[in-house]
């Protein structure tokens, strides 16, 4: 009896495992998913130049396909490189010291800043009485200068480590474009290496890896694309409505696309901010900053995102938000920049693996 109930058990099992993992194409999917992930997760902070390169690349392959029908690959490809080093060269050289300098700027305001915001919400008890006491504005005024002590003892702390990222970055300037020139030069190379160390059973990870493929290069090709327009789009207005600190608050205003959600949230604090240093929180160009901001994100909302990435799976906000804070907690900014193909991966891999279920087991092993 305990026999027959042992090898009831077993068969359960696999037959359990079996639908999971329905025939020899799922257990490569499988391995080559929970091997690619740990090897990320171990190596992420030594990677990080190969990950900055692979979306570099990703960004220029297309055009590189596109010259190719005209020009010989490798003419191609020393074409779309030479363009990306002169434009690697205005970023660092021309639109890096200036939103240093403007950074600066704008540090060295601080001061005057938080007196003037000290010198606001001491007038609050006496504005608004009923809501708010003096007892409570000494407790805010208290906190908030001990949280800026943290800030300043965290910024001394931390400018060792800053010299360290210093050094870094200049090596990555000479990593990074190498790595970047290799992959559009022998990307067919690369692949056909890589393939070598997987199994021959291998379709339906092809099937994945194809759709994969597509989403990343759109959505680093759309995400580029519009950062570029809201950069440059928000200089223009906020240059002509003679807003401070216009190019530094460009540049966040198109990094902010890079966080889902999230980013277009916390860049409104720093151009408001501004905006109300500058000319104060009744006045007439106050009011055209932000309803100029206000265009300016409806648009992107509205026109850009569906324009850009109309080619890209669906996902609910939910699901975005989810992989923001997953991904992000696993691998920080790459995994907040790759958010939305990661959770497209995993949609197209769940998407895939209902069709074997029903598909008999494969005897070939």
């Amino acid at each position: 009896m305990n026999t027959q109930t042992g090898f009831s058990n077993i068969r359960y099992f696999k037959d359990r495992i079996r639908r999971i993992l329905p025939n020899s194409q799922a257990i490569t999917l499988a391995l080559i998913l929970i091997t690619g992930f740990i090897l990320i997760y171990a190596l992420s902070d030594i990677l990080m130049p190969v990950f900055a390169s692979i979306v570099l690349a990703y960004l220029l392959l297309g055009i590189v396909e596109k010259l190719e029908k005209k020009l010989p690959r490798l003419a191609a490809v020393y074409l779309v490189f030479s363009a990306f080093l002169t434009c690697l060269g205005l970023f660092l050289f021309v639109l890096m010291p200036m939103v240093s300098t403007q950074t600066v700027q704008l540090v060295q305001r601080i001061p005057e800043i938080i007196k003037r915001a000290q010198a606001e919400i001491m007038r609050l008890p006496e504005l608004h009485p009923q809501f708010i006491s003096e007892d409570s504005v000494s407790k805010i005024m208290s906190s908030l200068q001990n949280e800026l002590l943290h800030y300043g003892q965290d910024l001394v702390s931390n400018s060792a480590a800053s010299f360290v990222g210093l050094v870094a970055a200049i090596v990555y300037l000479f990593l990074v474009p190498m790595m970047v020139f290799f992959f559009l030069k022998d990307k067919n190379t690369l692949i056909s290496w890589f393939v070598k160390f997987l199994p021959r059973d291998r379709s339906l990870t092809i099937k994945v890896w194809k759709e994969v493929d597509t989403q990343i290069a759109n959505y680093v090709r759309g995400k580029f694309s519009e950062v570029l327009i809201l950069t440059s789009a928000s200089y223009l207005t906020y240059s002509f409505l003679g807003l401070n600190y216009a190019i530094l608050l460009s540049v966040l205003m198109g990094l902010s696309v890079v966080i889902p959600y999230v980013g277009a949230t916390l860049v409104t604090f720093p151009v408001l901010g501004v905006a109300i240093m500058q000319w104060g929180f009744t006045a007439d160009e106050f009011m055209y900053v932000a309803i100029a901001y206000s265009v300016i994100q409806a648009i992107d909302g509205v026109i850009l995102i569906p324009l850009l990435f109309s080619e890209a799976v669906n996902l609910h906000p939910i699901a975005i938000i989810v992989a923001i804070l997953f991904f992000g907690g696993l691998w920080g900014f790459w995994g907040v920049f790759f958010a939305i193909p990661l959770a497209t991966a995993v949609k197209a891999i769940i998407n895939a693996w209902p069709s074997l279920v029903d598909t008999p087991p494969d005897t070939s092993f």
